[in-house]
């Protein structure tokens, strides 16, 4: 039975949405605070001592220095976050602009492109922004909104010898090649290197890559120049739950660069992406995509388990001259899980010239977090591999695990791990934080909420309708944290959806879940997905990510619709990111709308007793049609389908409760708490969590699978997570 007060009280409303948010410091945005945006920062020096040394007396701690993709280490790479130029500009007026904007001040994507390829890079700047955090994000020294009437620039100097050694810098642009590496930013950008237009890129979430060679003297100092342009949730574009009026469950909206920013230098033909995904019965499969015109190239992987310096496969492969998509078998053993999280050591070697056989030593090699590979490779060195003429060596990681979904022993459906029934238990995690918004303040901030929550009890987290950090993935991989991830949900008119298509007719009358049909104009406009070229670019990044973060052990799900906002065609949506990946399950529809395809019956449950509801199977007529295209797909894949589950046995799980709210004074940015729920005392509050976890654990004799709890962590002002916003009071565990 629904409960209605708890449905009324949890109701957002414009009164608590306009108060003001109290700024809060993490333990880390407080440090970086007082080093690089206080009165007393600027008498401080930056100037290492010491190879590797990461915080000097009297001076400031590098911001987010960690190598930025674990899974893909070189030695020679320059990060770039810090102190950049920055200037806000209103976007000139248009006589032909398009009459397909939605307000005066938004540009249609296309104008959008085009706007920030043309314009003309700020003579003066307003003053000094720490990239990489958001303009809007305190840690940025600027804290300010950007509107879709704004453009954003940012400019910087990088002097040669900040690049590495004397010798790679001339090379460049000969032998070698230098590539600027952008993790994120939101919407759509142009990058100029010395005042020329070196590449756009039109995307929020994931990374991108410019080749600035051809526009530098390795001999001088270059400019780097970034225009940015971001309708926020004026536009339809894959946002997350980013909002300029922020209310309830819509937070905070950013803009600009929010990823950090780095230079690396490459070998004229190099590995441009490396994807590793292990197989529980030892099997490695390998993508890869290459930069620069070699014909014949090939590429050498060595797989070392790094407990005794056990190679347990060293093939070399023809790699063509752009994709590899191969598999090998190797002799691992050692299975991933979350209780023994297991990384073999990788070292992709790419041969481009008539080199000589690299050799491998069987000692014990470092890890990746501890030493990445140096420039020039020593034959002396323990582990190490000699570096030939002609190659990228790059380290990297892999392991081995199998999931999928399938009936357990007594034919319930269930998620499994390498074979065996786990129940997940799991918390949602919106990836926010008071002082850096989607930026998380440093790498331990990451690791303090995994770990936090692994020692609660859970085993899992879904990461919540955006895209994290690479290093965020790589300690779920080392830390042994399963993760559900979402693609990032966009479309609505002006930053809105239909609150009673998506929010309040679900919430009231749940026999509605399963009688929508997502691919229909009508349903398209009820969701929020009557822009094509919304849904062409929610597609584009859906399959971006899943290839991006494919060679993660610790995804074991992927999520592409959540309750119904912006959802289309989650049918075809799902049987495509089946194609791309079929190792892994897919939770199509979260919350409801379910379309009956994917692995999981999915349905969040926040107002009513948690109890199992029955998954009334595939569509008429579906099935055989979508098995007859996903055969075709799997004889189109390169290497062999792991087993999936299909139609007709889905598991059920409950992929959002809880959410009860508790409010603890001097660590909440408001006075009033928004949530499911309310306490007199934070004991009542935690015997109350307790209690609702309790019960859903309990439903896995029944034929649950698992759940996620909502959530990690307070976000402005909805007050209902495990941990406070500011991470200084872990509620859950007191």
């Amino acid at each position: 039975m629904l409960d209605i007060k708890r449905v009324l009280k949890a109701a957002p409303t414009k009164m608590r949405s306009r108060e003001p948010l109290r700024q809060l410091w993490t333990p880390w945005g407080e440090r970086i605070e007082h080093e690089w945006l206080s009165s007393r920062a600027g008498n401080k020096a930056f100037t290492p001592s010491e190879e590797g040394e990461r915080k000097l007396a009297e001076g400031r701690t590098p911001i987010l220095d960690e190598h930025p993709r674990p899974d893909m280490v070189r030695g020679n790479h320059t990060m770039l976050n810090g102190l950049w130029d920055y200037a806000i500009v209103s976007i000139p007026e248009d006589e032909n602009a398009s009459k397909r904007r939605k307000t005066a001040a938004m540009l249609t994507r296309d104008e959008a492109v085009r706007a920030v390829r043309e314009a003309a890079i700020p003579q003066t700047f307003d003053g000094k922004i720490l990239v990489p955090f958001s303009p809007e994000s305190a840690l940025s020294g600027v804290h300010q909104t950007i509107y879709p009437d704004n453009l954003m620039w940012y400019r910087t100097v990088v002097h040669p010898v900040t690049l590495g050694d004397e010798e790679a810098v001339r090379q460049i642009g000969d032998a070698n090649r230098l590539i600027l590496h952008f993790e994120a930013v939101d919407y759509i950008c142009a990058c100029y290197i010395n005042g020329q237009l070196a590449g756009t890129h039109v995307g929020g979430y994931l990374p991108f890559d410019v080749d600035v060679s051809a526009f530098i003297d390795s001999d001088d100092a270059f400019e780097i120049a970034l225009c940015v342009y971001d309708p926020n949730d004026s536009g339809t574009q894959p946002r997350g739950k980013q909002k300029i009026e922020r209310e309830g469950i819509w937070y905070t909206a950013q803009s600009g660069i929010w990823q950090s920013v780095w230079l690396e230098i490459v070998p004229d033909a190099y590995l441009r992406t490396l994807t590793l995904k292990g197989a529980a019965d030892g099997r490695l499969f390998i993508r890869a995509e290459i930069g620069g015109d070699k014909p014949n190239a090939k590429l050498r992987v060595v797989v070392t388990d790094p407990t005794d310096g056990t190679v347990v496969a060293d093939e070399t492969l023809p790699a063509g001259t752009r994709k590899l998509r191969t598999e090998i078998r190797t002799t691992a053993e050692h299975l991933w899980s979350p209780a023994d999280p297991h990384l073999y050591d990788v070292t992709a070697t790419l041969l481009t010239g008539p080199a000589a056989k690299p050799t491998i030593k069987s000692a014990v090699k470092p890890s990746v977090e501890q030493s990445p590979e140096p420039t020039e490779l020593s034959p002396d060195a323990a582990g190490t591999l000699a570096k030939p003429p002609f190659a990228d060596i790059v380290k990297s990681y892999c392991a081995f695990r199998s999931v999928e979904v399938k009936p357990d022993m007594k034919g319930v459906a269930r998620f499994h791990l390498n074979g065996k029934p786990l129940f997940v238990k799991g918390v949602l995690d919106q990836g926010y934080w008071p002082d850096g918004l989607m930026t998380a303040p440093d790498d331990e901030a990451l690791i303090h909420d995994i770990e936090a929550m692994k020692k609660a009890g859970f085993n899992m987290l879904r990461k919540h309708i955006k895209v994290e950090s690479a290093r965020w993935y790589y300690h779920c991989d080392r830390l042994g944290m399963l993760v559900w991830q979402d693609a990032v949900s966009g479309g609505g008119a002006d930053g809105e959806y239909n609150a009673w298509a998506t929010n309040r007719k679900p919430t009231l009358i749940r026999s509605t879940w399963n009688k929508f049909r997502d691919d229909t104009a009508e349903h398209f406009a009820a969701l929020g997905a009557d822009d094509p070229i919304y849904r062409r670019d929610w597609s584009r990044m859906c399959d971006a990510m899943v290839h991006i973060l494919g060679g993660h052990p610790s995804i074991v799900t992927w999520t592409l619709f959540n309750e119904g906002w912006g959802q289309f065609d989650a049918c075809d949506a799902a049987e495509r990111i089946h194609a791309l990946d079929p190792t892994r399950p897919i939770d199509a529809t979260s919350g409801w709308y379910d379309q009956r395809c994917g692995d999981f019956h999915s349905v969040h449950n926040y107002f009513r007793p948690l109890e199992i509801y029955p998954d009334k199977g595939p569509l008429r007529g579906y099935v055989a049609e979508f098995e007859k295209r996903h055969r075709r797909n799997r004889r189109a894949a390169n290497y062999t389908v792991l087993p999936v589950a299909r139609h007709g046995a889905r598991a059920f799980v409950i992929s959002e409760f809880g959410g009860l709210a508790q409010l603890v004074p001097e660590h909440a940015e408001v006075s009033r708490a928004y949530g499911y729920g309310e306490y007199d005392s934070i004991d009542d509050w935690r015997a109350a969590v307790r209690s609702v976890l309790a019960s859903a654990a309990a439903l896995e004799a029944r034929g649950l699978a698992g759940y996620v709890y909502t959530q990690v962590s307070d976000v402005e002002e909805e007050l209902n997570g495990l941990l406070t916003y500011d991470r200084r009071v872990n509620k859950f565990v007191g």
